[in-house]
Order: structure tokens, then C-alpha cells, then sequence
């Protein structure tokens, strides 16, 4: 059986739509899947095992210049490689009137999706010939395993769920694995960001741990954030501009990470590392870290500020 997956983003998103391959895979042994993904989070999918071929789309970057004559050109070339194969099923898991209008009405398959009840955008319900109702009272994560059981056939698993692309990583974990931890300080909204001045008294807590601490950044104002919550801390390394797999060997090889609300967050719980994730105005129940070892702490009021260095530390110490 060959199965095309439309999930194209955010980054948490793709990630929390893994352990639903890995359920089908173990309940259907021949099954493979391609993937329509944003280009940006393309690396994604080809982690794990059950992935033949990734199919990257640029909806977002075309938006802004839809009618470009580069843009239209890629949009051709998109859909070529799209209905060059047949799919036995294809299931869209983002639920959105975009993806079900540009994607999933183009495949050639019988379609599944969420019904209008379920579904994001109830809309795009309209684009899917089989639709089916998935219970919104659960974790993301839960909610697409069931949307790739009913689509598919089989019995959801009761056990939690597996993302399958920690094993993806051993091969390649940096020489000093185990001997650091990662300070996922970056993410897009200011009210979800942890104060400078509480992380560098948290680095300041981790020193006489002996464990060092890695920064990674994307954007140029991340990497000066960084290098202003490093200064003066020998124990501290402010990482080079990496792309996504490596920052993902980094994360594979660290002893704990601690993080912001952000898409790393995901991918941290997606590698099975210890984790603990920073709260403030986002509600952690629906969307929060789903996997083994993953620890939440939110401020009072909804507040980033009032989580405590003190406080984190302590969890951290439990970790460690």
C-alpha cells in the first residue's frame, strides 16, 4: 500500500503527525508513504522509516508573489511530481481550506480527512471523499494517530504513540554526547520568551554541574541573544548557523534541554531526550511536549517573567 501524507506545516505540527506512520506501519508491514511538506521542514519526513519520497511545496513563499513568473513555473513542476503516482489513499492531516484546495484536490487517491466538525478550517472537509470524525478533547499527537487509523483501517493503539526518528541519529551524535545541555532560547512571540537576565542566571545555576551548554539560533537576532546570554561564561557555546538536521544531532547528543515554546521544543520530544519546556501565555494541554521525559513549568498569569531560574534548576536537577 502506498499512502501520500499532506502535512505541510509548522514545524510541531509535522513532527506530532510521525508516531501516526510509525502505528501504521507496525499494523500495515507493506505500507510506504510519500509527503507533501513546506520546503523548510522538508528534512523532517525523510527521518523516518516508513517515508519513501518527500514532496516539498513552497505555499508560503508563493503566496507572496503568486502570479511571478518563477513562482508559476515551480507550482507546475509541484504538481507534475505530485500526480506522477497513483495513491492507494491519500490523507490530509492539516485540515486547512489551503492544503485541501492546492494539495489534496490534485492527488490522485481516494482522499481522507477530518470531517467539518473536526476539521480546522471545517471548509476544507469539502475537498476529501471519506471523512471522519476525530475527537478534538486530545493531545495533537492522538488526535492525527486516530485520522491515520480510520483512514487507513486498523485499531488505534492504546500505547503511546512513537515518532521513530531517535534511531535516525545514533550514528551521528556529536563526540561530547551526554556531556551538555541545550538552551532552546528562540521563538517567534515576545510574550512566549524567557527574560536574558533569568537564563543567564540559570547558566549561572548549571556551572558548577561541570556540564557545558549549547546555543543554537536561526535568525541573526537569535544568534545576538545568544552571544549576549553567553558572555563571560567559559561553559557556554554559541553554536554556528546550522541547518535543521544538525541542530537535531545536537539535540540527539544532549544530556537535558531546556527550551521556550517553539518548534525545537517538538523536535526535542520527538528524539526522546529529557526536556523542560518554558510557559507562559500558550496552554501546554493540546499542543504541548508529547513523548518520554517531557516536564512543563508555567508562570503564574500566564507570564514568562515569573518563572523562576531557581525553579528550573530544580526540575533540571531531577533530570540530571
Amino acid at each position: 500500500m502506498h499512502v501520500l501524507i499532506v502535512k505541510t506545516s509548522s514545524m510541531g505540527d509535522v513532527l506530532h503527525t510521525l508516531p501516526a506512520l510509525t502505528d501504521a506501519m507496525q499494523a500495515i508491514p507493506d505500507i510506504r508513504f510519500d509527503w507533501v511538506v513546506e520546503e523548510n521542514f522538508a528534512q523532517i519526513p525523510s527521518w523516518h522509516p516508513a517515508v519513501d519520497k518527500v514532496l516539498p511545496v513552497a505555499i508560503r513563499r508563493w503566496r507572496k508573489h503568486w502570479f511571478g513568473s518563477q513562482q508559476r513555473e515551480e507550482r507546475v513542476l509541484f504538481k507534475r511530481g505530485l500526480q506522477s503516482r497513483d495513491y492507494d489513499v491519500v490523507v490530509d492531516a492539516q485540515g486547512l481550506i489551503k492544503s485541501a484546495a492546492l494539495v489534496t484536490r490534485l492527488a490522485k487517491g481516494v482522499k481522507h480527512g477530518q470531517d467539518s466538525r473536526s476539521a480546522r478550517e471545517p471548509f476544507a472537509s469539502w475537498w476529501y471523499d471519506k471523512r471522519h470524525e476525530i475527537n478534538k478533547q486530545q493531545h495533537a499527537v492522538e488526535r492525527t494517530r486516530e485520522l491515520f487509523a480510520k483512514s487507513l483501517g486498523y485499531e488505534k493503539p492504546a500505547t503511546q504513540g512513537d515518532y521513530a526518528i531517535a534511531s535516525h541519529f545514533l550514528a551521528t551524535l556529536p563526540e561530547d554526547a551526554h556531556q551538555y545541555l541545550v538552551f532552546l532560547h528562540a521563538t517567534t512571540r515576545d510574550n512566549k520568551h524567557w527574560p536574558e537576565a533569568h537564563w543567564r542566571e540559570l547558566i549561572e545555576l548549571v556551572q558548577p554541574t561541570g556540564l557545558r551548554i549549547k546555543l543554537p539560533w536561526g535568525a541573526e537576532h537569535e544568534h545576538q541573544r545568544a552571544l549576549r546570554m553567553a558572555e563571560g561564561f567559559d561553559h557556554v557555546e554559541v553554536l554556528p548557523k546550522l541547518t535543521l538536521e544538525q541542530v537535531a544531532q545536537q539535540l540527539a547528543g544532549a544530556r537535558a534541554v531546556v527550551s521556550v515554546d517553539t518548534g525545537l521544543s517538538h523536535l526535542t520530544a520527538a528524539l526522546d531526550r529529557p526536556n523542560i519546556t518554558l510557559f507562559g501565555p500558550t496552554d501546554p494541554g493540546l499542543i504541548g511536549g508529547y513523548g518520554k521525559n517531557q516536564h512543563e513549568l508555567r508562570g503564574e498569569n500566564g507570564t514568562m517573567q515569573a518563572i523562576s531560574a531557581d525553579k528550573v534548576m530544580g526540575k533540571l536537577q531531577e533530570l540530571l
